[in-house]
């Protein structure tokens, strides 16, 4: 799919991934949990990207679902992200650590000037 960059679509978003969880098969408390990280994805997908628009692609598999979401913004140093300090929180920089912690696998690629692939995975019956 592709989205407008507007936070409006992101319940879209959520709603369409809580759908195809749920065909799959993922309870209750885990299609929460995805719900939360796309919406964290899309959130930075929707202040990055430099074109007004970025793009989710679901995959469906077996024993799981991989969600894609990507954009064409300005990049960011990947190493160069340090984990938050949870005793003092900012107001960002929670996101990707959320993400991390609610997916089973992420993976991160960001080129500068050329966008983010945010590539998220959770398994059935498999918990964090």
């Amino acid at each position: 799919m592709e989205i407008a960059s507007n936070p409006q679509y992101v319940s879209v978003v959520r709603l369409t991934t809580s759908g195809i969880a749920n065909k799959i098969g993922f309870c209750l408390e885990d299609i929460e949990d995805i719900k939360v990280a796309v919406s964290e994805a899309c959130t930075n997908a929707i202040k990055h990207s430099l074109d007004n628009r970025f793009s989710v692609e679901y995959t469906i598999f077996e024993n799981g679902l991989t969600i894609q979401i990507t954009d064409s913004g300005k990049g960011y140093d990947v190493e160069a992200v340090s984990k938050p300090n949870l005793e003092e929180p900012k107001e960002s920089g929670l996101g990707l650590f959320i993400i991390q912690s609610l997916m089973d696998e992420v993976d991160i690629k960001s080129d500068i000037d050329h966008g983010t692939i945010i590539k998220m995975t959770k398994y059935l019956g498999v918990d964090n």
